[in-house]
Formats: C-alpha cells, sequence, structure tokens
C-alpha cells in the first residue's frame, strides 16, 4: 500500500512543480540578490500557491542578524528594529483563475496572509498585480480578493491592473511584522512533527484545494491564524510551514531540505476529514487547505503546542518525528515507505547551507 501512496505523491505535480524553484535557485546562489538586503525577496513556486524566500534559523533571529536573508522560507525577513518585515507573494495557477475566477481572487489574498501567520508574523497589508481580457473578466477576481480582503482585516493598498490584456494573470504580495519567527530553517532531529488543519470546510470540486474560509467567521478566521505568532512570541514554536500546494507531503518535503534533516511521517495521524466528504489518503495528502500548518517543536513542548490548536476547534495531531537522516519515509501500520531522498535528488535546491 505504501509503496503505491509513495509512487503517486512522488507523480503528482503539486510536488513536482516545486523543482520550478531550481532555476532561481540556481541564479542566485552565492550572488549579491540571495545574500543582501537589496535582492531580498520571494521565489515563486510555480505550478502552484506557495511561496519561498525567507530566513536562515539554525537559531533563527541569530542567523539574520547579520543582515543576510537566507532562500527557502514562506517570507523573506528582514531584520528590522526589534523585529522583522516579512515580505512575499503568489502567483495564482492559470487553469484556477480561469476555472474558479471568485475563489482565485480570494485564495490569492488568503494564501498570502496564511503565509504571513506561517512565520510567527501578522499582515500589514496586500498589493495586486492583475491582468484581464476585459472588464468583465475582472469583477469576479475582485470581488473575490476584496471579499477576503474584509474577512481577514487585512487591506489591499495599491499594485496594478489591467483589462486590455490577452490573457488573465493575478499575483498578490503582502508586507507583514513580526517579533519572533517561525522559519523553515531550524527544524531538528528529534522534533515532534504537529500538523494543524481545519477539518471544517470541504473539497473543491475540481481543483485539490480544502476550503475551510468562505464560509466561516470572519473573527474565527482572525483568532484562528493568530495562534500562530501566538505560539512564537512564547518560546513554543520556531520551526515549520503552511501547508501550500503539494500538500502535507510537499511542504515536509521542503521543510526538511532547508532544515538539512529527515523525518518519517505517519500518515494514518495525519488530521483528515471523515464520512462523505472524506478525499482518498493520496488526495489528502496533496491538497491544499485554506488553514494548515506543518510545525516542527520540541518534544517537551508538543503537548502545549497541540492544546493551543485544539482551543480554537482546530484538529492537530502530532504526525511524525524529525531525524538526520535527510530522507522522507512514509509510515502506517507498521509498514515503511522511503518517498524521497533528499541528499540523492534535491527538490527546490534550497538546501541547508545551500542557496542563501
Amino acid at each position: 500500500m505504501l509503496a503505491d501512496l509513495a509512487a503517486e505523491l512522488r507523480g503528482a505535480l503539486g510536488i513536482l512543480a516545486k523543482r520550478d524553484v531550481q532555476i532561481p535557485a540556481r541564479f542566485l546562489a552565492g550572488k549579491g540578490g540571495a545574500g543582501g538586503l537589496g535582492g531580498a525577496g520571494g521565489l515563486s513556486s510555480a505550478g502552484g500557491l506557495s511561496s519561498a524566500g525567507g530566513p536562515s534559523s539554525a537559531g533563527g533571529a541569530e542567523r539574520a542578524a547579520d543582515g543576510r536573508v537566507a532562500l527557502g522560507d514562506d517570507c523573506a525577513a528582514i531584520p528590522d528594529g526589534d523585529g522583522y518585515l516579512l515580505l512575499a507573494a503568489e502567483g495564482i495557477w492559470p487553469a484556477f483563475l480561469e476555472g474558479d475566477p471568485r475563489f482565485a481572487g480570494y485564495s490569492a489574498i488568503m494564501v498570502n496572509i496564511s503565509d504571513i501567520h506561517a512565520m510567527g508574523g501578522r499582515p500589514i497589508a496586500v498589493v495586486d498585480v492583475v491582468w484581464g481580457t476585459s472588464a468583465g473578466a475582472l469583477e469576479p477576481v475582485w470581488e473575490g480578493m476584496v471579499a477576503a480582503s474584509r474577512a481577514y482585516g487585512v487591506p489591499i493598498v495599491g499594485g496594478h491592473t489591467s483589462a486590455r490584456s490577452p490573457y488573465n494573470a493575478l499575483a498578490v504580495a503582502i508586507a507583514g511584522r513580526a517579533r519572533r519567527l517561525i522559519t523553515s530553517f531550524a527544524a531538528r532531529p528529534g522534533d515532534v512533527l504537529v500538523a494543524a488543519i481545519d477539518l471544517r470546510g470541504a473539497m473543491h470540486a475540481e481543483h485539490p484545494f480544502w476550503n475551510a474560509s468562505t464560509g466561516a467567521d470572519p473573527a474565527r478566521l482572525r483568532g484562528d491564524l493568530e495562534v500562530l505568532p501566538a505560539l512564537a512570541e512564547a518560546g513554543l514554536c520556531d520551526a515549520g510551514k503552511d501547508i501550500s500546494m503539494g500538500g502535507v507531503a510537499g511542504t515536509l518535503l521542503m521543510l526538511l531540505e532547508t532544515s538539512g534533516v529527515g523525518a518519517v511521517l505517519d500518515v494514518e495521524a495525519v488530521p483528515r476529514p471523515g464520512g462523505a466528504r472524506a478525499p482518498s489518503l493520496a488526495r489528502w495528502l496533496l491538497a491544499f487547505p485554506s488553514y494548515g500548518f506543518l510545525l516542527s517543536v520540541r518534544p517537551e513542548v508538543a503537548g502545549e503546542v497541540l492544546a493551543a490548536f485544539a482551543r480554537r476547534g482546530i484538529a492537530s495531531a502530532a504526525v511524525g518525528s524529525v531525524d538526520g537522516s535527510r530522507r522522507l519515509a512514509l509510515e502506517a501500520g507498521g509498514e515503511r515507505q522511503t518517498l524521497w531522498d533528499l541528499a540523492a535528488e534535491p527538490l527546490t535546491g534550497l538546501a541547508h547551507g545551500g542557496a542563501r
């Protein structure tokens, strides 16, 4: 069973598309753009709604204090006074934009906000770049963006709009601030992997998105996201990512690659919808939830982290452990199967000690 599951995950577009990040990684490795603030920014993770480009943290704040901005995180984290300015951007998959323009607009705002909270921060504002074939083509996109902006309380403060394009396209960028960071560089052997996913939603009819946002109370959405900076500021978590395109499997691979570690993932422990709403295990491990985070926490505080999500009604569980192997292994029912050996086969190329 696990061999078939591993083969399906390895061949999924959401994971394969992460390899496209090797292109900018190759250009930025060792260059001024990767090392100095003049070139700080994110790398668009092609084929999905996730970003890269962030702080080095084998020590978090200490590593970033030299003014360098490492690549491989959900946001670029730029040291700024007593904290960090966070900067990220998201480009929307063209087929998603064409098939569901309103939800694509909503998601463009939502996933940027998730990136900021995944880093232990709070969003300030977003800007957009929208191209459309006509004013009518832009209407549902703007309806979705405004709806998300209001629901999450994050203003749209500028950008670029054109209704004279031969195609439709959408990208959104966001700024935020963090006092203490949650990064992709701080997972350690011995950590407990915690997955937290809002299961109060439904799968999108066509695309691999779990939507627990559009019908939710805005105050609840904002309070649920506040868990992440609260954990960071309490010193309970310094390592993790939001679950993005590529799902739990792809997100965990990126976390392991940038931290230079490996892990065992208990696929049956990942919080998952039940009943008629339940997707297949493979589809769920590749799904992009509107609220989903994968954290690497010290074992002595794992209980406190799980309790913080439980208080908000968010399903969370310990789903595995971090080791020094640089391999991701899947586990279920006493069986174990290697999904990816990062030492032999890079995914994004933003490896620990690499493109910084």
